[in-house]
């Protein structure tokens, strides 16, 4: 039996609770272990004497909670936390009549989620009695076996980026952290992500929000990303700073640069951190106000084509002593990315690497309209833009990186498979975290201190606990990565393609993603040989602006 309106969503929304009911439970237990301990010297009760000793046990129980590393809520929750894990224990069988199944909740599904956690924890990741996936739904992707299976590939999956003009090249890591700043990620999130990353041997993006000596405290190497506010690399007035620019990256542990120009949950608007998220501590970092709506604008100020936009990134690899610098966005209008690729080709500079952000990532605030209704999703951004780059003969001048809700070792074979070079992942990393998908990052109520500035909601999340789960999911996705093309029969992740994807098209009839999506030829752009909106979109697109050409 299913009732609609009625799912985990909605008792979900109910974990931001205010800081004071924390120790509410424990206070009073504590109260009612005195009064009855007290009662039952006085009346000499047996029943009063054993409702004490209860109590006691209870309190004793709080302490212990409280004290413990293992489990954030009850750090945060002293014996509170235990009735969300009874309804927890019980939900399979709620779910299975009432409410919903493991395949069917949002953002991400019950099963998405075990999966993270059990390869966090280092417990079982396998399944038993067959998938719950419909496997006739349209829709439905797989990739075939290989009857001789190849032998494992035993070396760390890992991509060089940095083209002809980059002096330090970067061994990337093919799975690796989006872009999540500190101040829409905690302090002790922030710790443990880049203490996770040293520990598996992954890069860790900082988002927007400026290098905070968080991020280098634990010495994981760090993707410095900057967006329209240059946090970290700004003027008084909010322009770019090429001096503190050039000092931040000088920094060892900085490895990659990368430009945001949109995100997938609200491209073309900028970015926003609540105002009740702005401490002293991050307006600091940020060279912001605290208190105050940290708004960055919606678009940069250091350049205003294509053509500047690739002068600015030889100015930044200049600046940097030739570390890899590229850019992120969510694609948008498509005449604009071509204008890009026309400006490389007119310019001849070429970024390191380029991030494509589908419309379905986000772990910031954002208006509904933007993330339900704006942007391009992953695949069809990360087809375009592969399309794009070998339309005009580029593609092999720099590395394509794709992010946006892949969590599992099928969705980054798959990515791979439609030429991306390698995934981040921001959510994913989150529910390593201990993240329960409560939906109160913007709030400031985060129930495991993961997303939230408060520090007692902090005091949950434990770094060193933490930082090898972070750790622990890195290893275990690669490894399911690397056992899926095995046993396709591929000697490593740069054989997939296209052709090695199946997906279910209709009630029998099925499809490659070669067959489902319009591939162009190597320079069928530029040779001419396009037609159609592509032909369309070429014509419009200019290295000397982001509008539109007239045909």
């Amino acid at each position: 039996m299913y009732l609609p309106g009625l799912s985990t969503r909605s008792f979900r929304h109910g974990h931001g609770i205010h800081p004071v009911i924390r120790f509410t439970a424990f206070l009073v237990v504590l109260a009612l272990a005195v009064i009855s301990g007290g009662l039952a010297l006085v009346l000499a009760s047996t029943w009063l004497a054993c409702l004490a000793a209860v109590l006691s046990l209870l309190t004793l129980r709080g302490i212990w909670e409280l004290q413990q590393t293992r489990h954030s809520l009850a750090r945060n929750y002293p014996l509170i936390w235990g009735v969300r894990y009874l309804f927890e224990s019980i939900r399979p069988q709620i779910r299975q009549y009432i409410i919903e199944s493991d395949t069917e909740g949002l953002p991400f599904d019950r099963e998405q989620r075990s999966l993270v956690y059990q390869r966090a924890k280092n417990t079982v990741d396998v399944v038993p009695f067959g998938t719950e996936r419909d496997v006739g739904a349209q829709g439905f992707e797989w990739i075939n076996a290989s009857i001789q299976p190849a032998p494992k590939f035993s070396e760390p999956l890992r991509i060089a980026v940095g083209g002809a003009d980059c002096t330090q090249p970067y061994s990337a890591s093919v799975f690796n952290i989006s872009a999540m700043s500190f101040g829409s990620l905690s302090a002790q999130a922030i710790r443990a992500l880049n203490l996770g990353a040293r520990l598996g041997g992954f890069a860790h993006d900082t988002g927007e929000g400026g290098l905070s000596p968080y991020h280098l405290e634990h010495g994981g190497d760090i993707i410095w990303e900057f967006g329209t506010g240059y946090f970290g690399c700004r003027t008084p007035d909010g322009k770019f700073d090429p001096a503190r620019f050039r000092d931040r990256a000088a920094h060892p542990q900085v490895r990659m640069i990368e430009i945001k120009l949109s995100q997938g949950a609200k491209p073309g608007h900028g970015g926003v951190l609540p105002g009740r998220k702005v401490t002293p501590e991050i307006a600091e970092i940020r060279g912001v106000f605290p208190g105050v709506d940290c708004l960055s604008p919606a678009q940069h100020s250091a350049f205003d084509s294509p053509s500047s936009m690739m002068d600015f990134i030889a100015e930044l690899r200049e600046l940097s002593l030739g570390k890899p610098i590229g850019f992120k966005l969510c694609i948008g209008h498509r005449w604009e990315f071509l204008g890009l690729c026309k400006a490389m080709l007119a310019t001849g500079i070429y970024p390191d690497f380029i991030v494509i952000d589908g419309k379905e990532g986000g772990t910031g605030a954002a208006p509904a309209e933007f993330s339900d209704h704006v942007g391009t999703p992953r695949r069809e951004g990360l087809v375009f833009a592969v399309n794009a780059l070998r339309g005009c003969g580029i593609r092999d001048r720099l590395a394509v990186g794709v992010s946006g809700k892949i969590i599992s070792g099928f969705d980054v074979a798959v990515a791979m498979a439609m030429g991306a070079n390698w995934c981040n992942s921001a959510r994913g990393f989150m529910f390593a975290l201990g993240c329960l998908q409560s939906q109160k990052c913007h709030t400031n109520l985060c129930p495991v201190g993961v997303a939230t500035q408060d520090r007692s909601r902090q005091r949950g999340l434990v770094v060193d606990d933490k930082a090898r789960r972070v750790a622990n999911f890195h290893r275990h996705t690669v490894n399911a990565l690397a056992d899926i093309v095995a046993a396709a029969g591929l000697r490593h992740p740069n054989e997939l393609s296209p052709q090695r994807v199946h997906r279910r098209v209709g009630q029998v009839e099925t499809a490659t993603l070669a067959q489902a999506y319009q591939w162009l030829a190597d320079r069928q752009l530029i040779d001419g040989g396009a037609s159609g909106q592509w032909d369309t979109d070429w014509r419009r697109a200019s290295a000397g602006s982001f509008a539109p050409g007239t045909l």
